[in-house]
C-alpha cells in the first residue's frame, strides 16, 4: 500500500508543478508521476529534506524540484520542436 501512496503523491506533485508553471508534463498521468519522483529527488539534492512529509516525499522541496524539472523539460521540448520545424 505504501508504494501506491508514493505513486499517488508523486503524481500530485508532478500535477501541481504543471499547474504552477502553466506547462503540461508530457505523458499524462505517467509523466506526472515521473516528474513527481524526479522532482522530489532533484529538490532533495538542492534543498534537502525539510518541511512536511507525505508518502516518503518532503513536499516543499519536491514541488520546487518538480517545477524546475517541468521548466527544463518544456524548454528542451520547445527547442526540439523548433529544430524539427
Amino acid at each position: 500500500m505504501s508504494f501506491i501512496w508514493m505513486l499517488i503523491v508523486g503524481g500530485l506533485i508532478g500535477w501541481l508543478a504543471g499547474i504552477i508553471t502553466g506547462k503540461g508534463v508530457p505523458g499524462g498521468i505517467i509523466g506526472n508521476i515521473i516528474a513527481g519522483f524526479i522532482g522530489a529527488w532533484l529538490g532533495g539534492l538542492i534543498f534537502g529534506n525539510w518541511g512536511p512529509e507525505m508518502g516518503g516525499f518532503a513536499i516543499v522541496p519536491a514541488i520546487i524540484g518538480a517545477i524546475i524539472l517541468v521548466l527544463i523539460v518544456s524548454f528542451v521540448m520547445r527547442k526540439m520542436r523548433r529544430n524539427h520545424a
